[in-house]
């Protein structure tokens, strides 16, 4: 019998991430072209907004209509959520189909967020709140609409291997389609994140995202790590990118260089692991575009 190929995947968080760049930000009319030329690029998925502000309903509202006449498709157009039932609502509201459930997970950020009020496990103090309740409570709102579900876990790099293999047990018994993996402070390093990711997909045996930032300056080479341990754990791989790397602090994972690597690099361009309907032709109109509508030039080099 002959065994599926996994394969690798790009979600481009420019639309999210991207505009959480200090000091910068899109109109809607930008952010909306940038989906349009994702979309002729062959990108798989376009996390556009966030579906629980109410600023954006418009935006977020014409874009899924553009979807629906065929200009926008077949991008996938998702929605970033917290892990309350009421961004879940909203999203479902909307017209969204697709949606990412975002919530902390390393005890650092638990208690750097909400103090005492929250605890990790459901078992520690079954009369408070508990990271996975929460998660588990949005993801089953989803999953009651009949919504795709990512499952992102905050800080995951600073995340103990129980909690994160528990909290993504739970998340795929409840339905969740994906794990984020989020090196959300960029302190992840290569030959460590390919580790982490290959125990999580083999343990778990769901797809994983890969979100990596830049801190380090090794947001495109962890991404590219994370998705080879996904793969060799047996589970598609789906890397967050933004164009030009723009995004919160030093930036995120930049969508061509990510693209360049998985299609040219000497040990990674020989598995053809990318999706193929990816058009590298397209790079110079996007990233120009991106850099005009941000106001920040492109790199001279």
């Amino acid at each position: 019998m002959n065994r599926k190929k996994n394969k690798i995947y790009i979600i481009d968080v420019t639309n999210r991430d991207g505009v959480q760049t200090s000091r910068l930000g899109l109109a809607k009319l930008e952010k909306t072209i940038i989906n349009l030329y994702l979309n002729e690029m062959g990108i798989h998925q376009s996390e556009f907004g966030f579906p629980f502000t109410n600023h954006e309903t418009n935006y977020l509202k014409a874009n899924l209509e553009l979807a629906e006449m065929g200009v926008l498709r077949p991008m996938i157009l998702s929605g970033w959520c917290r892990a309350v039932k009421d961004d879940v609502e909203k999203a479902y509201q909307l017209g969204l189909k697709h949606i990412n459930i975002s919530i902390s997970t390393s005890e650092q950020m638990t208690k750097g967020k909400f103090g005492n009020r929250v605890v990790r496990y459901p078992r520690e103090n079954p009369s408070r709140p508990s990271i996975i309740g929460m998660m588990v409570g949005a993801v089953d709102e989803a999953k009651k609409r009949e919504m795709k579900a990512g499952v992102n876990a905050e800080d995951a790099s600073r995340t103990d291997d129980e909690f994160l293999i528990e909290f993504a047990r739970m998340a795929k018994q409840h339905g969740a389609d994906t794990i984020r993996y989020c090196d959300t402070l960029g302190c992840d390093d290569p030959p460590t994140i390919y580790r982490r990711v290959k125990n999580l997909a083999q343990e778990i045996q769901l797809p994983i995202e890969i979100h990596t930032h830049n801190d380090l300056g090794m947001a495109v080479a962890c991404a590219l790590a994370g998705a080879r341990g996904a793969i060799d754990g047996g589970v598609d791989a789906y890397i967050n990118t933004t164009i030009n790397g723009m995004g919160e602090r030093t930036g995120n994972a930049d969508l061509v260089s990510v693209i360049l690597a998985l299609r040219k690099s000497s040990g990674t361009k020989k598995l053809n692991l990318l999706e193929a309907r990816v058009d590298l032709s397209q790079a110079w109109r996007i990233a120009k575009y991106t850099s005009y509508a941000f106001g920040v030039p492109i790199p001279i080099n």
